[in-house]
Parts: structure tokens; C-alpha cells; sequence
């Protein structure tokens, strides 16, 4: 059995893949190719490049339909789809607001508020018109931005590895800075899956817990990625979008399921969603698992809907669903 290592850097992330099979030449070529397909989504999906098809998009979609590629076209669609799902708690749109709280380039400041009521007004997937004949997208007002970096990452490692099933790959680990990542078989035939790990928010150093994945992806999100301090209160970079504040539900949120997408979309969702709502989107996914770790203090408190865990430090699980 061979093993191939790769990694790039894209996304503002490190991506890495681990490929295990018979012919290392065919592995490295393989995962060479995925590498390039990670590369290319990050040039056409990018915020920050302003040669992007996404920066195109925002400099001139209230001005007049622009006409965009159907894989952008459809990847839109999809966010569309999500952001019904989780009911408005999943939007691409959240650049206006993500600008306004300092979050673009910087780590965070508290807006005035009639900034954050402007910038508000400017979200909304209702203001983004797709025309499927034409493939077109425009806005409904100025200064409008579509920001992809709650699904992009997702989107990214599944089209990667799709193109390794593609290529023959039968055992592969795909991850874009350990938040998102898709597994193809198993490391070995011996093992049911590929274990991966759920950090415990309260304490980086330590894991929550860790669960197996077999032909499915997984991702993980946490408010405090980028974060600023205000009074007694740390404010992080998961903006609910249909209030305009950063979150302050979940701690962390954890999901499985067969699409990457759906993973990356969804945990970042889950962070300003309440219980209700978790478990009325959850009903809304096929094979959706979902796991979600809310702070009281010094102490941890838990919803889990069919997330099955192994070397698990969490104590009183709330099983819903």
C-alpha cells in the first residue's frame, strides 16, 4: 500500500490530501489533478480577487444581469436552495454585512448602528435574481455582494474529490484547514472509516469528541475564528444574516452528510439557529447528522441528531431527532 501527501495553500486555507493505493505515480497524478480544481475554484470564486468572476459579479450586478458560467450559475442556485432550507440563516449575500463589521480584512469593530441597518438592508437572498434561461445574475439594489466563503471551501473539496473517484481512487482524505473535508472509502480495509475530531471550544488544546466517516464529508464551524472583544462579551466572524449580528448561539457546530457542500453551508447556518430550528431544517436533509455544543459558562450543553461518537468526552447528550 502506497501513500501520497499534497497540499496547497487556496482559499486562505491550507488544503491537504492523503491518497492511499497500489501506484504511487497514478496517486501523486491524481491528486495533482485535484489540487489544480481547488486552484481554479479559488481564482473564479474568490471575494478578494478582484479579477474573480465573483468580484465581477459585485462591481456590476446592480447596474445590469450579468451573465456568469453555468457552474457559478449553478452554484448559486444550490446557495439559493440552502438559504430556503435554514431558512435565511445560510446567505451568500452577508458581504455588506461582513464589510460593515470589519470582518473582510480585519478581525472585528463595532458598527455604528445605522451602518449595520444599511448594510442589513443590502442582504438578502430575495434581492438576488437568477435567470436560468440566460444565466444571468443581478441585484436589486447598490451595493449588494455575494461572498462565498461558507460553501466555496465545501464546494471546492467536493468537486476535488469527485474528480479522484473519477481517476480510480478508492481511499482518499480530503480537508480544507480541518473544517471541511471529504473522505473517499477507508484508510484500509481493516478500518470502518477515517476518524476525525471535534475540538472542545472551551479548550483548543483538547478534542470534544471524534466520529468516523466512510464515502461521506464533514464540517465543522465555530464563531471565534476572527473575533473582537466589547465590555464582557466576545463577538465572532458568523454573521446572522437575518439580524445583521455575529452569532452568539453555538459554540460549535458539526455536520456529516453525503455532500460537502450541504456540510459547509449547513454548520456555518447551524451557528445562528436556534433549537427549533435545527431540528425543523434537520427534517428538510436526507442523511443529515448534526452536532451542536452550546456554551453555559464553564459547562457544555449538547444537541445531536444521529451523530455517532466514539472517544467521546461529552457526558448528558440531548438526542433530538
Amino acid at each position: 500500500m502506497q501513500t501520497v501527501r499534497l497540499a496547497l495553500n487556496a482559499m486562505a486555507t491550507r488544503f491537504e490530501l492523503v491518497i492511499h493505493g497500489e501506484d504511487a505515480v497514478l496517486l501523486r497524478a491524481a491528486g495533482e489533478e485535484a489540487l489544480s480544481e481547488i486552484k481554479r475554484l479559488d481564482e473564479r470564486l474568490s471575494f478578494y480577487n478582484p479579477t474573480s468572476e465573483v468580484s465581477h459579479i459585485n462591481d456590476n450586478a446592480s447596474k445590469y444581469p450579468v451573465q456568469i458560467t453555468p457552474e457559478l450559475y449553478s452554484l448559486l442556485k444550490m446557495a439559493s436552495d440552502l438559504h430556503d432550507k435554514t431558512e435565511g440563516a445560510f446567505d451568500v449575500t452577508v458581504g455588506p454585512l461582513m464589510r460593515c463589521w470589519g470582518f473582510v480584512r480585519g478581525s472585528g469593530a463595532w458598527p455604528k448602528e445605522s451602518a449595520r441597518e444599511e448594510a442589513l438592508e443590502k442582504t438578502g437572498m430575495d434581492q438576488v435574481l437568477l435567470d436560468e434561461e440566460e444565466f444571468t445574475v443581478a441585484f436589486k439594489q447598490h451595493g449588494m455582494a455575494i461572498d462565498l466563503g461558507a460553501i466555496g471551501k465545501g464546494y471546492a473539496i467536493q468537486e476535488a474529490a469527485d474528480l479522484l473517484r473519477e481517476c480510480g481512487i478508492m481511499s482518499a482524505l480530503l480537508h480544507g484547514g480541518t473544517s471541511t473535508m471529504a473522505a473517499i472509502g477507508t484508510p484500509s480495509p481493516d478500518d470502518e472509516g477515517w476518524t476525525i475530531g471535534v475540538v472542545d471550544p472551551l479548550d483548543e488544546s483538547s478534542m470534544l469528541t471524534s466520529t468516523t466517516i466512510c464515502d461521506e464529508a464533514f464540517s465543522v464551524s465555530a464563531p471565534h475564528g476572527k473575533a473582537f472583544k466589547k465590555g464582557d462579551q466576545v463577538w465572532g466572524h458568523v454573521i446572522d444574516p437575518r439580524v445583521g449580528y455575529p452569532v452568539q448561539g453555538a459554540s460549535v457546530a458539526a455536520v456529516i452528510h453525503s455532500s460537502a457542500i450541504v456540510c459547509d453551508a449547513v454548520s456555518t447556518a447551524l451557528l445562528a439557529m436556534s433549537r427549533t430550528e435545527i431540528d425543523q431544517m434537520a427534517q428538510k436533509f436526507q442523511d443529515i447528522r448534526i452536532l451542536c455544543a452550546y456554551s453555559d459558562g464553564n459547562e457544555l450543553n449538547f444537541v445531536s441528531n444521529g451523530f455517532n461518537l466514539v472517544n467521546s468526552t461529552i457526558l448528558n447528550d440531548e438526542k433530538n431527532g
